[in-house]
């Protein structure tokens, strides 16, 4: 090759690179993260080992984690081996790497990673890999060495042992370094980390990133966790500590909850009912629960309905919910507004298919809670999805001997009559 042909290379070079830089420049302001990110997502300075972003819903737990991951990647000097590590392999996939904010979404397109779902692993330009891990089989993470780790939701992991080996693996390099992204639960593993003085904590709450969330995101939300103790861990991040005296837990209700259940598997299904006296600005909701149980004599707790409304209104919500989980009937105390249970069913049952089962209270309030609330401590009770707050709320903060609340009251009815064999209540079946 002659100098001529030498320096027309060099000069197409230098007029490729041009051309690219000037398209990439207009870019680099749009993902440099330092210019973007609030100061608790920016990782905090030293030679920490633990770094926990215990935040609520809409924080922006996943872009902190993405970003964080992405930073350590592009100014590595040699090439990384990061574990990533969540729920399911789905949940790693869908939030973790190909999510809006997961760590496909936030690099950019000069030094993007190849994913490869079959191998669970991500290739960068510079040979770093990152490795994918769940809570549900710790066992992978036997063996494994790692620079980095980014644990998301922890609060998932059944138990420590995920835990203890990711950090028996976390070995390469002067500092590794492990961040945890999650919502607050009382889980003994995250009352832990809190308290670890080695662990850097940042708490964040979801209003902190509101300029970025959706109104209807934040209406949402609102509506089912404002006002509410359990809103205080969701929006706010707070660990919520059990009310002394009360018959259920958190933990309890957590270790017992399902993501979902197939109805067909139910033997039998009730819409238990604890009707409000009146429909006042100021009276109570009328509680609607929807409960079921197995033939193995297992309760599932399957839809929390309260509603506050005219007798029209809950006769509607009665019957959607009914019709929804094809009940096998309604159960509502007679002493209690039962009666008026009947006469509001009658007005929206024209098919007369909805059944309506009266019992009569014999025992106090919190005789017969205690009974349901043991089988839930001794996980004969599920919790199915993570739509039902309101009715946690009331069954984590009530103490025996203040005045139940509907949701309680109608759970304990359901269960009681799915569950409980020795029952000492009048029944009266009225077939509308």
């Amino acid at each position: 090759m002659n100098l001529r042909q030498t320096q027309k290379l060099l000069n197409d070079y230098i007029l490729v690179r041009q051309a690219l830089e000037s398209k990439i420049e207009p870019l680099k302001e749009k993902y440099d993260w330092s210019t973007l990110a609030r100061d608790k997502q920016l990782a905090p300075s030293g030679n920490w080992g633990i770094w926990m972003v215990l935040a609520g819903r809409g924080f922006g737990k996943t872009r902190t984690g993405a970003e964080w991951i992405r930073s350590l990647v592009e100014n590595s000097k040699e090439p990384l081996r990061i574990a990533l590590v969540g729920n399911t392999p789905a949940d790693v996939r869908d939030v973790m790497i190909e999510g809006e904010s997961g760590i496909l979404g936030v690099s950019p397109p000069w030094f993007k990673p190849t994913y490869e779902p079959s191998k669970r692993r991500l290739t960068w330009p510079n040979g770093s890999i990152a490795t994918t891990y769940s809570y549900q089989n710790p066992d992978q993470l036997r063996g494994p060495q790692h620079h980095y780790a980014w644990c998301d939701e922890l609060v998932n992991a059944d138990d420590e042992e995920v835990w203890d080996n990711l950090m028996l693996g976390l070995r390469i390099g002067d500092y590794p370094k492990v961040l945890i992204t999650t919502t607050p639960k009382p889980k003994a593993l995250i009352k832990k980390l809190v308290a670890d003085k080695k662990a850097v904590v940042t708490k964040g709450n979801t209003y902190e990133n509101k300029a970025n969330l959706s109104d209807v995101f934040i209406q949402a939300i609102e509506e089912k966790y404002e006002g509410t103790r359990l809103g205080r861990q969701e929006l706010y991040a707070e660990v919520l500590a059990d009310v002394e005296g009360a018959l259920w837990t958190y933990a309890c209700i957590e270790q017992n909850r399902l993501r979902h259940i197939d109805k067909e598997s139910l033997s039998k299904i009730v819409v238990a009912v604890d009707p409000a006296a009146s429909n006042q600005k100021e009276s109570d909701e009328t509680g609607i629960v929807v409960c079921g149980c197995d033939k193995q004599e297992i309760g599932y707790v399957l839809e929390d309905a309260t509603i506050k409304g005219s007798p029209y209104e809950r006769a509607c919500q009665i019957k959607r919910v009914f019709e929804k989980w094809e009940a096998n009937y309604i159960v509502a105390e007679q002493n209690n507004g039962g009666d008026m249970v009947e006469y509001m069913i009658k007005t929206v049952d024209d098919k007369n298919k909805m059944v309506v089962k009266l019992v009569h209270a014999s025992r106090g309030k919190v005789t017969r809670a205690e009974p349901i609330a043991a089988l839930s401590e001794q996980d004969k009770i599920k919790f199915v999805g993570g739509e039902l707050s309101k009715l946690e709320d009331e069954l984590c903060t009530w103490e025996p001997g203040a005045k139940s609340p509907n949701r309680l009251d109608a759970m304990v009815w359901g269960f009681t009559d799915l569950l409980l064999k020795r029952k000492r209540i009048t029944i009266k079946f009225s077939g509308l």
